[in-house]
This record gives C-alpha cells, structure tokens and sequence, in this order.
C-alpha cells in the first residue's frame, strides 16, 4: 500500500472509532434516564425476581447435594 493509502485508513479508524465512542455515551446516557425515569417499575421487577432466584438457587442446591 501506498503511504497516502495507509495515512486514508488510519484517519478512517480512528473517524469510526469516535463514532462508536459518541454512540456508546449516547446508550449510556439513555440507560441511566431510563432507570431514573421508570425506578419504581424497576424495583417492582427486582423485588418479584428475589422469589424465583431463591427457587432456583435452592434447585441447584439440591442438585449439588445429590451428586
């Protein structure tokens, strides 16, 4: 390759590699409004999943214990 070729492709990576970083903080930033926005759905979710992570926790023991 050339060395304007290769001076082309860098400035290229290094376009799309900003890109991927403005877009990577825009989902951040979306994320973090979400949870605030809709926190007590959240925790309504997290609370209901407490039970059944405590269900499978307690099948896995037992399935450990029988082994």
């Amino acid at each position: 390759m050339s060395e304007a070729k290769k001076e082309k492709k860098a400035k290229s990576d290094g376009s799309k590699s900003i890109i991927k970083v403005i877009i990577g903080l825009i989902f951040i930033a979306a994320g973090i409004w979400l949870i605030i926005k809709y926190w007590s759905a959240l925790m309504t979710v997290f609370l209901g999943c407490i039970g059944l992570f405590l269900v499978m926790a307690g099948a896995i023991t037992i399935a450990i214990a029988k082994e």
